[in-house]
């Protein structure tokens, strides 16, 4: 094509020269410079507020084929976030474990417990963060995606496909908020947490999370104790007692914490739980005060 424009130019020139005619306004002879500069490529970036019939952890494009939350689907992204400085330098997207990960976990944990209306730990949930692939990375792609499930249970982590978005899940009321729990035991562990509804006969009750000191996962199991104290305290504000020594004659406390791939990754909260072994309750013990909770 170029060569027979080129070509018919040539001849429109000479023919004009021959019949003694001037250049038309606007035509300045050079074909070359009047071609407009082609858009740059722009990457692709995922959207948030879309949801997904799968779970995904690495986000290939292939893979990439939203649906309308009100259909069918395992996966909502709340977030889309972008890696910078020294976490988007590197030759490839960061690893389990780095600091590229705990980034951009830490902005996931923030801005899905926004959306959803309360801590995320609070309810059964779960979020996954989504890294773009290693070509993608290549190719400029900085972004990572916070998704975010509904799961079965505080002890079973199988995902729950609904048909509805979870912006706002936890809000008050929600049926996905933790509440009160029979816990069934094998000798000193728990097996299972049961949940009922808090005006039913139980023996523990959701209290709230501990974010835990950015420790290594070692020495958290090493000093376990810790947590149990810091959920002491959560259980005296969520009750409405003392913090003080009598605490642990009031309550006994469970706690669920991160495993240790997730505690690698930054992930610090630990979700503590008020039990009550020796007496059966029939209401939900926030803000009952002494009465409520008495020292035994």
């Amino acid at each position: 094509m170029r060569r027979w424009w080129t070509a018919a130019a040539g001849s429109l020139a000479a023919t004009l020269a021959l019949a003694g005619c001037g250049v038309p306004a606007g035509v300045d002879r050079n074909l070359a410079d009047d071609w407009p500069a082609l858009p740059q490529a722009v990457a692709f970036v995922p959207e948030a507020g879309t949801c997904h019939v799968t779970i995904q952890d690495v986000g290939y494009l292939s893979g990439y084929n939203p649906v309308a939350c009100t259909t069918s689907h395992r996966s909502e992204t709340l977030h889309v976030g972008t890696l910078t400085g020294s976490d988007a330098d590197r030759s490839a997207p960061p690893r389990a474990g780095s600091t590229g990960m705990r980034t951009a976990r830490a902005e996931c944990n923030t801005q899905v417990s926004k959306a959803v209306g309360s801590d995320w730990r609070a309810g059964r949930l779960m979020v996954s963060v989504v890294l773009p692939s290693a070509s993608a990375w290549t190719g400029g792609a900085r972004w990572f995606r916070c998704d975010v499930s509904e799961v079965n249970s505080l002890d079973d982590g199988s995902v729950v496909p609904r048909a509805a978005s979870l912006r706002g899940a936890l809000t008050a009321g929600s049926p996905l908020a933790y509440g009160c729990f029979n816990p069934k035991l094998v000798k000193d562990d728990i097996e299972e947490m049961r949940p009922v509804s808090c005006t039913a006969k139980h023996h523990a009750e959701f209290v709230g999370v501990y974010q835990f000191p950015d420790i290594s996962y070692a020495e958290f199991e090493r000093t376990s104790l810790r947590a149990h104290k810091a959920c002491r305290g959560l259980i005296a504000t969520y009750v409405k007692v003392p913090n003080n020594s009598d605490m642990q004659y009031r309550a006994g406390t469970i706690i669920y914490h991160p495993f240790e791939e997730e505690w690698k990754d930054g992930e610090r909260g630990v979700q503590c739980f008020l039990w009550v072994s020796d007496r059966t309750l029939t209401r939900s013990l926030k803000g009952a005060g002494s009465k409520g909770l008495p020292v035994r």
